[in-house]
């Protein structure tokens, strides 16, 4: 794995061992900030179930202020962190939170004390695919009871299996876009679903 763009690029980046995590190929990382390159520079950046922490750390590269990754499992996490280091991203650039997703954005109080942001610009998220039930309930947190998490122009980007249809509305969320390449896809809402 390494960095498409930006100031960090053709970097590499350590991946996890094992097939529980699944990163963000080359390819579809590069389509997905062909189409976000409008919206980086100097955006708060939230990249949800984080894993080697590569969709994030691209957004840095390429002018994101702050990025905020969010990854459940201590060995993954060990590895993000290790991939921050190496190219010297340090604390005013990036936080890291050892929790689930769903968890992180509940407690939306207490992390606001901890140097996260009021708002985000941009969401990531990449569950693992067969767990269908972790877009919904982010998604749905998202464009519900945690959507002053976002910016009125916020862009939210879930990463699914082609296959696997995600709902076009989650609360005030919109899809306005879908993006298919391979056996993966990208879903692009916003509160609007006004095309960026």
């Amino acid at each position: 794995m390494r960095v498409i763009g930006g100031k960090f690029r053709s970097r590499t980046l350590v991946a996890p061992r094992g097939l529980d995590t699944r990163p963000t190929n080359d390819r579809l990382r590069e389509t997905l900030f062909n189409v976000l390159a409008p919206h980086i520079e100097g955006a708060v950046f939230l990249d949800l179930y984080a894993g080697s922490g590569a969709v994030g750390i691209e957004a840095i590269s390429r002018g994101a202020e702050q990025a905020f990754f969010v990854e459940n499992s201590q060995p993954t996490l060990i590895v993000l962190n290790e991939n921050l280091s190496n190219l010297h991203i340090g604390q005013r650039h990036a936080a890291v939170e050892l929790r689930k997703s769903a968890v992180f954005l509940k407690n939306k109080m207490n992390w606001r004390y901890k140097g996260f942001p009021g708002a985000f610009h941009i969401v990531f998220l990449d569950p693992p695919y067969d767990a269908v039930m972790e877009y919904e309930q982010v998604l749905n947190m998202l464009g519900g009871e945690c959507s002053d998490l976002l910016m009125p122009e916020a862009i939210i980007v879930a990463e699914h299996r082609r296959k696997q249809k995600l709902e076009e509305s989650y609360g005030s969320l919109h899809r306005y876009r879908l993006l298919e390449q391979g056996d993966a896809a990208l879903s692009f809402y916003s509160v609007s679903g006004d095309a960026k």
